[in-house]
């Protein structure tokens, strides 16, 4: 079982995905180098592995499964698990603070513009199906079931994200917001009256 980050470790970690986000927008993906993400933020490149295992994971790594597995954990036994999986997913992304919503918002424009970058999504998305599907099956969820619920959230998610940089902004002029969006997609998938 992983050890919870201690807040330096946290720090440290924020400070790299910051200096990564910020040459990725300026100078593309591409073109930055681990090496140029380690000195922008004052680190050394093996501190930057340490955090994230490749310059992809910085992009498409989130902190949010073991959240999401036990939002979906905590909803009633008695809903079907798919309406289990999309308010756990709705009961986690409210708890998400505005300025990791403007983190992540810029993570997913950064992959939203660069084709490569969906393998890494689909083996980040391949992680947090788990880790769903292991939250219904402890409760006695079939295996197969949990995991199609599962996917199928993600996948209503994982379009809806993609798909975020080219909807037009909210009346309020700040840009479309990820949790919006999120929620919009597991909308979708609720129950029909």
């Amino acid at each position: 079982m992983a050890s919870t980050p201690t807040p330096r470790a946290l720090r440290t970690r924020a400070r790299i995905l910051d200096a990564a986000l910020e040459l990725f927008e300026h100078h593309g993906y591409d073109a930055t180098t681990v090496a140029q993400v380690a000195d922008a933020a004052g680190v050394t490149q093996m501190t930057f592995f340490r955090h994230f295992p490749t310059k992809d994971a910085v992009l498409v790594t989130d902190p949010y499964d073991p959240l999401i597995a036990e939002a979906v954990a905590a909803q009633p036994r008695d809903l079907a698990p798919l309406e289990r999986v999309r308010r756990g997913m709705l009961a986690a992304l409210a708890t998400i603070e505005p300025v990791e919503d403007a983190t992540a918002l810029r993570r997913v424009r950064l992959v939203a513009t660069h084709p490569a970058l969906r393998a890494a999504v689909a083996a980040a998305t391949a992680d947090s199906e788990r880790a769903i599907a292991d939250a219904l099956v402890a409760d006695g969820t079939d295996r197969f079931e949990a995991t199609v619920v599962a996917a199928a959230c993600l996948g209503a998610c994982t379009a809806a994200l993609l798909a975020l940089p080219r909807m037009p902004a909210p009346d309020d002029g700040g840009g479309p917001h990820l949790g919006q969006v999120v929620t919009r997609a597991l909308e979708f998938l609720g129950a029909t009256p």
